[in-house]
């Protein structure tokens, strides 16, 4: 790259870590360092819950995703507008009254504390895996910029560099400062995302006209689950079908995917803590509804761009080039604006780029902190006698704890991009894919939570391990083998649905439970 394009990337991350630290001065306790004194804007919180949603996995994987296959995981966004108004209506309510720093307060009021002690701690093991993942997504994007590939040695120096940016701005600025990075990334994202779209279409359009252009896409390929290219129409956008193997059909959408959401808008802090800063529950889900709708057109920007892809690779009269991507296409985006994007504008989209990584990775390394010091630290503290009680006290010992977090996951990313080559899925599949590990579970157990009058210690615990090993057995590289082994076929199932059947098997083990009374 050349100088003026290091330039425009410094400034944007000198900007983020001067934003930080000038929020840092506006935070006197833990809520306003974790939840910004509830008083966000509805509007500003909603553009930082879209920016939470749209990552790496996003900007890096979605032009995977459509070079490899085709718009129907579209239909998953419909899902998560149809779980987001769901939890807005049944069970954001309850959470904002509740008025504890985390999600996981409530469970401790409802269950105990040692149930919010292990709920805490099933949402930590479970932002390793899915930020961990994230990270690892961006740093190939990052890699191949700075090293030119995507080779192991230099993927872990890729997720370092990421992880130390991210972990010093979060750490300084709070959840007020996020909000307000995270706004301005989103918005980074958009733009940059567009410039992409239009610069590899007018990269096609001297050879070819647009009706050219979508006569390709719909006598097109796609990947199969076997890892075969076959005849299909790329712009096919509803998968009618009722199969359980296949990730983006419309059931797999307007049920599993919905299943899915719910649980993530509703048990997962790092989403949760976005809606919990606004002035009222109404504009808490307001924000929510606003930031998936928000996501629809900015998923369709990226899947455009791989379709376009297809398009261009497929006709440029270069067969290694083809060969290389229909192999493996995890890095065709980043080497397009590498090589294909004129320097300045290649400086803007690398910032583009950091904004989707950094957006989603501060905003867990946030969630975790607020989790561990509120749940778990400063309980601990108070029962061996050391409480911390003075609000400079309290921010110091959340700043600690953000810093390490961020350690943390940066290295757990490392763990994940292991995990990523063994499951076979592609970068978006794998991404959303692995946060099923903790959202079953916890599902299960805030289904039981809100809507039932039954549970205890022992079944919440009980019910947090179940959901985290039928999502386990469900995996590929073990589902498939062993039915293979017991019925003499091969049984897959789509990620979509590894959540909501961990969730149902976990409701009922939580429900076995019998709730205590005060004379039991």
């Amino acid at each position: 790259m050349a100088l003026i394009d290091w330039i425009i990337i410094a400034v944007f991350l000198i900007s983020l870590i001067s934003i930080g630290f000038f929020f840092s001065k506006r935070n006197h306790n833990l809520e306003d360092y974790f939840l910004g004194g509830r008083s966000m804007p509805t509007w500003l919180v909603a553009f930082a819950a879209t920016g939470t949603s749209i990552s790496a996995g996003t900007f890096v994987g979605s032009p995977e995703l459509g070079f490899n296959t085709n718009l129907t995981y579209l239909m998953l966004c419909i899902g998560a507008i149809l779980g987001g108004i769901l939890v807005a209506a049944l069970v954001l309510p309850k959470l904002y009254n509740a008025r504890t720093i985390t999600i996981y307060g409530y469970l401790g009021e409802r269950f105990g504390g040692v149930s919010k002690n292990a709920s805490s701690a099933m949402f930590l093991i479970g932002q390793l895996f899915t930020s961990g993942s994230r990270l690892f997504i961006a740093a190939i994007a990052v890699s191949v910029i700075l090293y030119g590939t995507i080779q192991f040695e230099f993927l872990i120096y890729s997720i370092i560099i990421l992880g130390i940016v991210s972990t010093i701005y979060t750490m300084a600025g709070g959840i007020k400062g996020l909000i307000y990075i995270d706004t301005v990334q989103i918005l980074l994202v958009i733009g940059t995302g567009m410039v992409a779209l239009l610069i590899v279409y007018f990269t096609l359009t001297p050879q070819m006209s647009i009706g050219e252009i979508f006569s390709a896409l719909a006598s097109g390929e796609v990947k199969n689950a076997a890892g075969e290219w076959v005849a299909a129409n790329k712009l096919q956008i509803v998968d009618a079908s009722w199969r359980f193997d296949v990730p983006y059909n419309l059931v797999g959408a307007l049920v599993g995917c919905t299943i899915f959401k719910f649980a993530q808008f509703s048990t997962d802090h790092e989403f949760v803590q976005r809606q919990l800063t606004c002035q009222s529950v109404r504009k808490a889900g307001v924000s929510l509804v606003y930031s998936q709708i928000l996501s629809l057109p900015i998923v369709l920007i990226f899947l455009a761009i791989g379709l376009l892809f297809y398009v261009l690779y497929s006709t440029s009269g270069d067969p290694a080039a083809i060969t290389q991507f229909k192999q493996d296409a995890r890095d065709i985006f980043p080497q397009f604006i590498c090589h294909s994007i004129p320097t300045g504008v290649r400086g803007i989209m690398v910032v583009g780029l950091l904004a989707a990584a950094l957006s989603s990775f501060n905003s867990a390394i946030n969630a975790m902190a607020s989790s561990f010091v509120a749940d778990i630290y400063m309980p601990l503290r108070q029962r061996l006698g050391h409480a911390i009680v003075s609000d400079g006290d309290q921010m110091a010992s959340s700043k600690k704890m953000v810093i390490l977090m961020g350690a943390v996951l940066t290295a757990f990313a490392i763990v994940t991009a292991v995990m990523q080559e063994r499951s076979g899925l592609n970068l978006v599949d794998f991404a959303t894919g692995v946060m099923s590990f903790s959202y079953a579970g916890m599902l299960g157990v805030f289904l039981c939570a809100l809507f039932t009058k039954r549970g205890n210690t022992t079944s919440v615990i009980a019910a947090l391990i179940v959901g985290l090993l039928i999502v386990l057995l469900l995996q590929p590289y073990i589902l498939g083998p062993l039915s293979e082994r017991l019925f003499g076929e091969r049984i897959d199932i789509a990620w979509p649905w590894w959540c909501p059947i961990g969730a149902v098997v976990s409701f009922a083990v939580c429900c076995l439970g019998k709730k205590k009374t005060k004379n039991s």
